[in-house]
């Protein structure tokens, strides 16, 4: 039996998961237009927190969501529970393999020169960018399977009728 505070849980956790994404998406548009020297200013100062706080808010809604699965695996969501944390990892993996690389080697050319770091940031912005989106994409996909694995078990059917 999934508890209902343990669903709220996740729920939430979850849906702060998708902020740092929503936010890198709906700046996108904008960010791939800046020169590069513009880009290299903006991104490496405006990201510090993301890590920080996002990332503890997603692990804390993978654990949160997968435990849920647990829990829930012999219910009529509990399916759809284990595939949102699966679509959950998915999306922390592709960050990690995709876009934690590229910080790397951004750090690493914190000592170059300004014009040589504009360039070394230059060079990986695709990568980053479209590396947060894939991410992203994976997220929304485990919220919704999350809503949808708590719905299906909470909906009219889980419910037993008045006698």
């Amino acid at each position: 039996m999934m508890s209902r505070a343990h669903q709220i849980m996740a729920l939430s956790l979850t849906a702060l998961g998708l902020a740092p994404g929503a936010s890198h998406l709906m700046q996108l548009p904008v960010k791939m237009g800046y020169s590069a020297e513009l880009y290299t200013a903006v991104t490496s100062s405006l990201y510090s927190w993301y890590g920080l706080v996002g990332g503890t808010v997603q692990v804390a809604a993978l654990v949160s969501v997968a435990m849920l699965a647990v829990r829930a695996r012999r219910l009529p969501g509990g399916g759809l529970a284990a595939a949102s944390a699966g679509a959950l990892l998915a999306s922390l993996l592709l960050w990690g393999f995709v876009v934690g690389p590229v910080n790397a080697t951004w750090a690493g050319a914190a000592d170059l020169s300004p014009a040589q770091f504009a360039v070394a940031y230059d060079a990986m912005r695709a990568r980053w960018e479209y590396g947060h989106v894939a991410a992203f994409i994976a997220w929304f996909t485990g919220w919704c399977g999350l809503v949808a694995a708590i719905t299906r078990q909470t909906g009219p059917a889980a419910r037993p009728s008045p006698a």
